[in-house]
């Protein structure tokens, strides 16, 4: 059933409070949006509504992580990395302190509320802040998986989320280790790595390669940072020309993180799929179109480059 990752976020973040009471939830007068607000129908005197200031969001947080408390902070992407940025940098991860963010609303996908939320960056300038573990689910399985992982591993972390429904691609009760790529189609010499909603369309965009007789590996990659090189190594070895699908920035997200990896220990011939400027105002439907990822837009810029 369709459902957005910050829905299975809210979910998960309640189950978790009820089970350990070190838990605490604080968001930045969006909580109603990002689903954070759901840990108020457990435990409402650890949720903490810290109105338009995510800087103060993410420095109490810090306090609390230091007073031994497992802080979630929450607010749209774009705000809870863009905007806090030094705070993240300078106050969590330079001590290493057991904060997680949760950015909701991420990418393209935020649609009509245009350029100014659409967060396309934030993997990049989360990826580079020594420390720092990011991880972008593609499900609500997945979803519930990666914050019951940061949940219960200590360090700070960046969980990207969305705001779009999603289809499933796990099974509501599947045993996931979220540290581990993991292939969902295997092909023959053409791999796609993916992550978040793009391991829908890239799926998606699979079945209408394979009607053009071409049979491609599609991976999910959820740990964006630190990430899985040697299951990563594997499948460069494994297939000759290799695709990254991202709703980001090419630069400094998953496309990039793959052809670091690559550069190291497996050079290969890779394409990057992603945004290669700012969006316009949309739906999200329209824009996924627009800017060619859905389905069709992915199968149709891997048609391409494959000549």
């Amino acid at each position: 059933m369709a459902k957005a990752t910050r829905e299975a976020y809210g979910e998960e973040i309640q189950v978790l409070a009820a089970e350990n009471p070190k838990i605490v939830v604080l968001d930045a007068d969006l909580a109603g949006s990002t689903k954070a607000a759901e840990v108020k129908k457990v435990a409402p005197e650890r949720f903490f509504d810290m109105g338009i200031a995510e800087a103060d969001m993410i420095g109490v947080s810090a306090g609390l992580a230091a007073s031994g408390y497992i802080p979630f902070a929450s607010s749209f992407a774009m705000f809870c990395t863009g905007r806090v940025w030094e705070q993240v940098r300078n106050s969590v991860a330079y001590p290493g302190l057991n904060v997680k963010i949760v950015g909701s609303h991420s990418g393209i996908t935020v649609g009509e509320d245009g350029v100014t939320h659409q967060a396309i960056e934030d993997m990049a300038i989360m990826r580079d802040i020594t420390g720092l573990a990011v991880y972008v689910p593609c499900d609500p399985a997945e979803t519930r998986a990666v914050i019951r992982h940061v949940a219960y591993t200590d360090g700070p972390c960046y969980v990207r989320l969305g705001r779009s429904k999603v289809e499933d691609v796990y099974p509501a009760d599947a045993d996931l280790d979220v540290t581990k790529v993991r292939i969902l189609k295997s092909g023959s010499k053409v791999a796609v790595f993916a992550c978040g909603l793009m391991v829908q369309s890239s799926l998606a965009a699979a079945e209408l390669l394979k009607k053009d007789g071409i049979d491609v590996t599609v991976v999910d990659v959820c740990a964006i940072k630190p990430c899985d090189e040697e299951g990563i190594v594997n499948i460069l070895k494994d297939h000759e020309t290799i695709f990254t699908v991202e709703e980001h920035s090419i630069t400094g997200g998953l496309g990039s993180m793959i052809c670091e990896v690559a550069a190291e220990y497996c050079p290969r011939r890779i394409y990057r799929l992603g945004m290669y400027g700012f969006a316009g105002s949309g739906s999200w439907e329209v824009l996924l179109k627009e800017y060619k990822l859905d389905g069709q837009g992915v199968y149709e810029q891997i048609r391409e480059r494959l000549g």
